[in-house]
């Protein structure tokens, strides 16, 4: 007999079922089952998960619940990305060491986890923060360095002033730092970097592959990696004789060329400056420049600045004399650092010649001519035949292209070649908490690997976290005077640590042998169970963690430790979950108010905030919908979900609330809305448990059941249909469970179908809504008799196989509709009369994919029971 609703009575005995049963620890030989790798990016532990955390989880959760109750052989497992600044930092205030913080986060963010009914394999948990853990991680960077991969150099690198570390360029956002938001200064540094460029083609030729992958994630590696195709050009600086090498896409206008810029970090203005009487004027000008973002110097709209140098480049085709400038829109990340001027045939150039009386040159002409340098308003960019350009006159400019380049390499001063935007992955930071780089210093300054045996090199306890002083392990004698274990003399170790992006790079496969002393992961378990077959993650990792793990799963391969090449075979993206965030109007920054201490509907503060915060009871306050973050205080609580409404109503009410791949935003009057609706499923089955525990599910003649009974039915078995779809391929759980709330209505309303079709449905019901609301669905299986059969067999639900759908329950009940793009019929697809407008829209989208990928949105018409229209543009 079920008792009334109430899921904290049930919900943590289910949780501790799981565990004894270890019912989610995947085998490491799953002997003839196939494998399914499901994966969430793993989190920074910093302290207290929210409810968006907990909509990203419960995605990958329902994945793999429904993945094992198809007979698949689930890794679902759960670490952390325990290294990294805001460890340290936090040390600095509180005046504790970063392990205690790091491990205390871990231990409270994993029982919010558990409290979640999230099924990870537990006993495979690591952190990166472990040395069991980044013991591998140096042995990696070890084996990099033997094959020239791992290099040290003198490098302008980006700095941060605040967090007094270096960042790599994907850490860097319109010049300003991805974590601490301070702006990023240029500096010249001796650095560790790893050669990510000698696998350029093959990360980006291997995107083509990634059919599981979304295209904008994609486009965004393309547009990083960021190929082109052009000519080297020499020119050579008039005063010595240096050679001054450009990258250009358009060498058919170098005959345009009438000046040079370099760019403000360029390591040949020093030089240029020697004996020079305005070098004070330069070096302040270029400071100026260097303390531009990137999208500033880079913008359109803004006038670009520049100094002469007072040095001149000779133009090797034609031995004009130019002008060398340095110039904010010329940077370092592009080519050589060295653009040449064409100002009749690019428009900054054109923009930079006017403003400081530079000639224009025009060298490929207009096809009704006309064009003349002095007269001309913008730049001519299009296609023409080329002139002033000796050899080349009368070409069309296309035609002459190859041509020029083999003049250039035919005369030795220039050749074809290939450009990327990448540059190598400069690893070095200047902190404690992070994984030591395992390199010494010998007295003679060269440098020595430490040996494997002597792996991991351990953070020193004997430092202190003031914020001041640079990097801590540089503090400690003990830990930077070592004797050397090649010439048995003293040597230095190397005080800088790793980004902590390499930690995240190889993770996924130490998960398959997390406590593997002998190896850094078992290679034939890792090669049975990868690549991941489900990775779930935010679409912001697209250019560090993705492509970095892209690198060093290619590296791993060629070692022949892996024998596949891309570590992930399907990726989703989620949205975030967004809730109102509240701040006191008129105070001078963001004082943020937690929402809670706010009336929704007045906008004012409702009691005193805590001491040395900034508001107090009756303050005014002005509210943005903004992502569930610590920061702006509009994070909803775990613990506070599932003790008023159950762990389920809050899985069930983040992945309803609108598509997964898209920002959501968080209503409480939703969650109770879920709430109610689990509240009517239970009283449903109270009702009628009884009854549907003496039949089992049906299996006679369809043809002989009653109207109510083959309504019931269809709707069962419709459900199953898509909620099966949704599980295997769409993720668009909101529809699916939509589709459940239906069937949960139906299963109400026809009342008068056969016995034996009510108990199948609410079966059906159940096994549906498992993966999603696990808790109840335990619960009420078990009441039921906990056998898909009608048997008696008492077991988890999650042990049952996945049913099979029943065509012929649904085929005859279902039309046709059409899907229109901008009016005109393209395709067609199968629904019921009565099927909502997200379960037609997600069908529509899907037929008519090859339609509207690549292009916009601009509508969505539903006309019910009969068509789609999809209206685009571009």
């Amino acid at each position: 007999m079920l008792g009334e609703y109430e899921p904290g009575g049930y919900e943590a005995k289910w949780q501790e079922v799981w565990e004894r049963e270890a019912l989610f620890q995947a085998p490491d030989d799953p002997g003839d089952k196939p494998t399914y790798y499901c994966l969430m990016m793993f989190p920074y532990p910093s302290g207290d998960l929210h409810m968006g955390h907990a909509c990203n989880y419960t995605m990958g959760d329902a994945i793999s619940r429904y993945r094992t109750m198809r007979g698949y052989a689930v890794l679902h497992p759960m670490g952390w990305d325990a290294l990294g600044l805001p460890a340290e930092n936090a040390a600095i205030q509180a005046g504790s060491h970063p392990a205690s913080w790091t491990q205390r986060n871990i231990d409270n963010m994993r029982r919010q986890l558990r409290l979640a009914g999230l099924a990870y394999d537990w006993p495979r948990e690591l952190s990166t923060a472990h040395p069991g853990y980044y013991r591998w991680t140096q042995w990696i960077f070890l084996q990099m360095y033997e094959r020239g991969l791992a290099f040290k150099k003198e490098s302008l690198v980006n700095w941060d002033p605040v967090d007094e570390t270096v960042l790599a360029n994907e850490q860097i956002h319109d010049g300003i730092a991805w974590r601490s938001g301070a702006t990023v200064e240029k500096r010249w540094l001796s650095q560790w970097f790893l050669k990510i460029t000698d696998y350029a083609q093959r990360l980006l030729d291997d995107l083509d592959g990634l059919s599981g992958w979304p295209e904008h994630v994609k486009q965004q590696q393309r547009n990083w990696l960021g190929r082109s195709e052009g000519a080297r050009i020499d020119f050579k600086l008039e005063a010595t004789g240096e050679t001054l090498s450009v990258f250009t896409t358009r060498p058919d206008t170098v005959f345009g060329v009438t000046f040079m810029i370099f760019a403000p970090e360029h390591p040949l203005i020093e030089k240029l400056l020697e004996g020079n009487p305005r070098a004070g004027e330069i070096r302040s000008a270029v400071a100026a420049m260097q303390a531009q973002s990137t999208a500033e110097r880079m913008s359109d709209e803004k006038e670009k600045t520049g100094i002469d140098t007072g040095h001149f480049a000779v133009n090797p085709v034609n031995g004009d004399r130019v002008r060398l400038f340095v110039a904010d829109y010329a940077l370092m990340e592009y080519g050589t650092g060295i653009v040449m001027g064409v100002p009749a045939h690019d428009q900054r150039d054109f923009l930079f010649a006017r403003k400081y009386g530079i000639p224009i040159k025009v060298v490929i002409q207009h096809p009704d001519g006309g064009l003349e340098g002095a007269s001309m308003t913008e730049a001519y960019i299009e296609d023409g035949v080329m002139q002033d350009s000796g050899p080349f006159d009368g070409q069309p400019n296309r035609e002459a292209y190859p041509r020029m380049v083999d003049f250039f390499k035919e005369k030795g001063f220039g050749d074809k070649t290939i450009n990327w935007r990448l540059r190598d992955w400069l690893i070095s930071r200047q902190r404690y908490w992070g994984v030591p780089i395992p390199m010494l210093y010998e007295e003679d300054g060269t440098i020595t690997p430490v040996p494997e045996g002597d792996l991991p090199v351990v953070h020193p306890r004997d430092v202190e976290f003031t914020g001041r002083g640079g990097n801590p392990l540089a503090q400690s004698p003990e830990f930077v005077n070592v004797i050397s274990p090649r010439t048995g003399k003293p040597a230095r170790r190397e005080t800088d640590t790793m980004d902590t992006f390499v930690d995240s790079s190889w993770y996924y496969l130490r998960f398959i042998s997390s406590r593997n002393e002998a190896a850094v992961f078992d290679t034939e378990n890792v090669n049975r169970w990868l690549p991941v077959n489900q990775y779930i993650g935010g679409a912001e990792h697209a250019v560090m963690h993705l492509l970095y793990s892209r690198f060093f799963t290619k590296v791993l391969h060629d070692m022949g430790l892996v024998s596949f090449e891309e570590p992930f075979e399907n990726l989703f993206t989620q949205g975030m979950v967004c809730r109102t965030a509240y701040r006191v109007s008129g105070a001078r920054g963001n004082v943020w108010v937690p929402y809670r201490d706010v009336d929704e509907e007045k906008l004012v503060v409702t009691r005193d905030g805590p001491e040395r915060s900034r508001y107090k009871a009756g303050d005014r306050v002005a509210g943005d919908m903004a992502v569930m973050s610590k920061s702006k205080l509009n994070g909803v609580s775990i613990e506070e979900c599932s003790a008023r409404y159950g762990a389920d109503a809050g899985r069930l009410y983040t992945l309803f609330i609108g598509p997964p791949e898209r920002d959501k935003e968080w209503r409480d009057d939703g969650l109770i809305g879920i709430h109610r609706f689990l509240q009517r499923l239970w009283a449903t089955f109270q009702e009628r448990i009884e009854e549907w525990k003496e039949t089992g599910p049906f299996s006679g003649d369809a043809s002989a059941l009653s109207a109510s009974g083959r309504k019931l039915r269809r709707d069962a078995h419709y459900t199953l249909r898509q909620v099966s779809e949704v599980y295997e391929r769409s993720f668009s759980f909101n529809t699916a469970i939509a589709r459940i709330m239906e069937l949960s209505t139906s299963l109400r309303a026809e009342a008068g179908a056969e016995p034996a079709v009510q108990r199948e449905a609410a079966g059906i019901l159940l096994l549906c809504i498992a993966p999603m609301a696990p808790h109840i669905a335990e619960e009420l299986w078990a009441a039921l008799g906990g056998s898909s059969d009608g048997g008696s067999g008492g077991g988890s639900i999650f042990r049952e196989d996945w049913p099979a759908f029943d065509e012929s329950a649904i085929a005859a009940e279902e039309k046709e509709f059409a899907v229109q793009i901008n009016g005109k019929t393209r395709r067609t697809f199968m629904a019921l009369p009565e099927a909502g407008k997200e379960e037609l829209l997600e069908k529509a989208r899907d037929v008519a994919a090859g339609y509207i990928e690549g292009k916009e949105v601009v509508k969505e018409i539903v006309v019910p029971g009969r068509l789609v229209n999809i209206v685009v543009k571009g």
